[in-house]
């Protein structure tokens, strides 16, 4: 008894019909996504250099989505059950040649289909467990890596417990924390310098202001004695001309 017909293989399928490629050329694309998972699959397709890789994309997608939303199976547990391309319409043109002669130009055309079906159930429960263990060991090498790390480092240490550090990035930290605690130093002295001068600067004026005020009070005050000594005078000549 014959077996099933690649044709005829259960699935959902999308089918490009006439596109413009030699079943040839779209048939070593196909070969290398025969029977891989659909994740696989398009990562195979995206990193293939070739025209006919991303036709097979666009075709793979409408399959999948063809499952998704007319038989509502699962994207992630699809696989490409069958893919095949056919032979499709051939134009014939010529090209003339020497001495009146003629060659003919065929330019092809392919029928490309791509069938996915749900995985079963046995590669199912591998493909979990292996993403359950692929999990486990990397959150295992990620705690690992963060108690290699808080041993290293001392308790006290700036930046101890955190994964990654090494000796040479403490030092660097250090000698950073350093170099701007000298700044910040630098920078308090010029601003006290600079307070200490605008203090001084402002006792001058101050000075000055009082030296100032009281060369003017003397000037107001010698008038005043001259003044005084004047009118003694006048009132002694005074009292010497009653007397005589």
């Amino acid at each position: 008894m014959a077996g099933t017909k690649t044709n005829e293989a259960p699935g959902t399928r999308a089918v490009l019909r006439h596109h413009r490629m030699s079943a040839y050329k779209a048939r070593q694309v196909l070969d290398l996504i025969r029977g891989q998972d659909v994740d696989r699959a398009e990562e195979i397709l995206r990193s293939t250099p070739r025209e006919a890789a991303h036709v097979v994309a666009k075709v793979l997608g409408s399959a999948v989505s063809n499952a998704r939303n007319n038989d509502l199976l699962d994207p992630e547990e699809l696989y490409i059950s069958a893919c095949f391309a056919d032979e499709g319409t051939t134009l014939k043109r010529w090209r003339p040649r020497a001495r009146g002669r003629a060659t003919r130009i065929r330019k092809r055309a392919c029928h490309i289909t791509v069938i996915v079906s749900r995985l079963p159930d046995d590669r199912l429960e591998r493909r979990r467990a292996d993403r359950a263990d692929r999990s486990a060991a990397m959150r295992s090498r990620r705690v690992a890596a963060s108690r290699r790390a808080g041993e290293a480092a001392p308790a006290d240490a700036p930046g101890a417990g955190v994964p990654g550090e090494t000796e040479e990035t403490q030092e660097a930290t250090d000698e950073f924390a350093q170099g701007r605690k000298a700044v910040q130093t630098a920078e308090d002295a010029v601003e006290t310098a600079e307070d200490a001068g605008a203090a001084e600067a402002e006792e001058s004026a101050v000075h000055d202001d009082t030296g100032e005020e009281t060369a003017q009070d003397a000037e107001a005050v010698e008038p005043d004695e001259s003044a005084v000594q004047d009118k003694e005078a006048g009132e002694h000549v005074q009292s010497t001309e009653e007397s005589d």
